[in-house]
């Protein structure tokens, strides 16, 4: 059975990356619904074919069909409507890797509603912005004490009446006073579910998919995406991953994080290939080989860290014969892993570039051979352009921000705005350029070269973090004037977190005050945030205006490397 790709592109197989840049094109049909026009879809010309592969620590499996999918995803869809849930409500969902997430985004998307995917490890004050700035009306999660007790948290700070409904975990049932459960809820729903029209029918250009972005100038940003989001996706399933019909593909990551639409569903699904979830309690490098090869995967993207980690395990042991094609991004990949994952498989790692606000933008795609450290050539569909700070394009070897050329229009899977927030959605499409904030250059065979983000994100393990939430929870001990939070070089994550802090006056720096700083941190927000390193300082470096020159202090830790 042929993927529904061929409805979507104006071309599926291309002679060269030369070929592929310059002549793809998509085909984007009114009123594109992904749930109904490739969910349904497949489900309607091939019942049975492979949708979802699960599993987990327990020894649990699950296969899930694209007919098991839609009627699920039915379900619960009737589900919501029951209790209230309509075109463009905001629903936060927190469910790491169970199965559920699948079904209930399907569901969501069919009926209109806007999913927030969330990861499992934010604290009561992360929710509470995010409930409050998205205006979400309802919270779908797993059933752990800690998520429960956070949301009843959140939801009494902001004095909110929520629907809140759970995934029980657990083989025995219980019940939770003011929530719902999933399961026991959609027993006697209808597997039926009319697609709706007039008003409450879906159009291209409304509300898909919110993501919160974290930037360092204040508290993360609400990445808005729209109806033709999963479409733009087909580069990067079909042209990056390469994923093949009837195949299955597993990208590494928590439905909490963007790279879930990345690499778990969307384009995967319209290229025809299943996916494969390992839900994990802790990451344990080899237990995830056993699985890719147990599996039989044939397509696999992870973050640089998680190779780091692999290259370190005896891998001779494992049979990769069914693995074909290997992926990573989300951050800069180092050349020494690059060479030494070859030297042990024969893979050649393919990296690629994008962020929450995209598809994949730079990338080495199937064509093209990679130079490690590189992340490839820049996608079909998109004007990247790297421009100085006048706003011109900088010559071959220059530094310049990474740039979409939007004067023709956007191109499918870039951001439509940011939510709620016109400043930012202006400052980000000034001058008919989408402004990435992230640094590269481009050499003479047309690679691109990442240099850096231009407003200091942190890159740690494939996380995305913003030194301002984290400045906030350390300076929210009683021990600390001021804080400044920067990357800090290393080889397993590729930076881990530095705090350079300023002491008040009745503090004395010493080991048992680090230790009580970084534990504070891990309870005041999410635990992979803390700073591993804390430096004690008598001022800051700043600007004349009174900025912290946070590059000052990561060049400063670079010469003592």
């Amino acid at each position: 059975m042929s993927s529904l790709l061929k409805n979507y592109v104006n071309r599926e197989d291309f002679k060269s990356y030369e070929d592929f840049k310059e002549n793809f094109q998509f085909k984007i049909p009114e009123n594109f619904n992904f749930a109904y026009d490739i969910m349904d879809k497949y489900a309607e010309i091939d019942p049975e074919k492979l949708a979802l592969l699960w599993c987990n620590d327990e020894g649990e499996e699950r296969r899930f069909t694209f007919k098991d999918l839609k009627e699920k995803s039915n379900q619960i869809a009737n589900f919501f409507k029951r209790i209230g849930i309509k075109k463009e409500d905001a629903v936060i969902l927190t469910l790491k890797n169970r199965y559920e997430f699948w079904f209930s985004m399907m569901a969501l998307h069919k009926i209109g509603a806007i999913p927030i995917p969330s990861t499992h490890m934010l604290r009561t004050k992360d929710m509470i912005y995010r409930i409050k700035n998205a205006g979400v009306k309802m919270i779908l999660t797993i059933d752990t004490d800690s998520l429960i007790k956070t949301y009843e948290e959140a939801e009494k700070e902001l004095k909110a009446d929520l629907l809140k409904v759970y995934v029980n975990m657990n083989s025995l049932d219980k019940d939770i006073p003011g929530w719902y459960n999933l399961s026991k809820e959609i027993e006697d729903e209808s597997m039926e579910f009319t697609r709706p029209t007039g008003d409450e029918s879906t159009e291209n250009t409304d509300p898909f998919l919110i993501y919160f972005s974290s930037g360092t100038t204040g508290q993360p940003k609400m990445v808005l995406h729209d109806f033709t989001y999963p479409l733009g996706h087909i580069i990067t399933a079909k042209y990056w991953h390469n994923v093949v019909e009837d195949g299955l593909h597993h990208t590494s990551a928590d439905t909490g994080w963007a790279k879930t639409s990345w690499g778990q569903l969307y384009g995967q699904w319209i290229a025809g290939t299943g996916l494969f979830i390992y839900d994990y309690h802790r990451f344990d490098g080899l237990n995830l080989l056993r699985m890719v090869e147990k599996y039989k995967v044939t397509t696999f993207c992870a973050p640089p860290t998680i190779y780091r980690f692999l290259i370190q395990e005896d891998l001779s042991c494992f049979d990769f014969s069914n693995l074909t094609y290997v992926t990573t991004a989300g951050e800069p990949l180092n050349p020494e892993v690059y060479q030494r994952f070859y030297d042990l498989t024969g893979l050649r790692i393919m990296e690629g570039f994008g962020q929450s606000e995209s598809v994949v933008l730079i990338g080495n795609f199937i064509w093209v051979t990679p130079k490690p450290g590189s992340m490839g050539k820049i996608a079909p569909t998109y004007n990247i352009e790297l421009l100085d700070s006048d706003g011109e394009v900088v010559e071959l070897g220059e530094e310049g921000e990474i740039t979409v050329n939007i004067k023709n229009g956007s191109p499918p899977g870039l951001v439509k705005e940011y939510y709620k927030d016109q400043e930012k959605s202006d400052y980000a499409f000034r001058n008919m350029h989408y402004h990435s904030g992230d640094t590269a250059w481009m050499d003479e065979d047309d690679y691109l070269w990442f240099v850096g983000r231009n407003d200091d994100i942190i890159k740690s393990s494939g996380y995305r973090i913003g030194p301002f939430e984290v400045e906030s929870a350390v300076i929210s001990h009683p021990s600390v004037l001021e804080c400044a939070i920067s990357g800090y070089p290393d080889k397993i994550r590729g930076q881990i977190i530095k705090a350079t802090i300023v002491l008040v006056k009745e503090f004395t720096p010493s080991e048992e005050l680090k230790k009580e700083i970084q534990n504070h941190v891990k309870n005041v927000t999410a635990p992979y945030k803390y700073p591993r390193i804390i430096e004690f300082v008598d001022e800051l470096p700043k600007t004349i205006s009174g900025k912290i020159k946070r590059g000052e202090i990561r060049d400063r830790d670079k010469k003592r490397i």
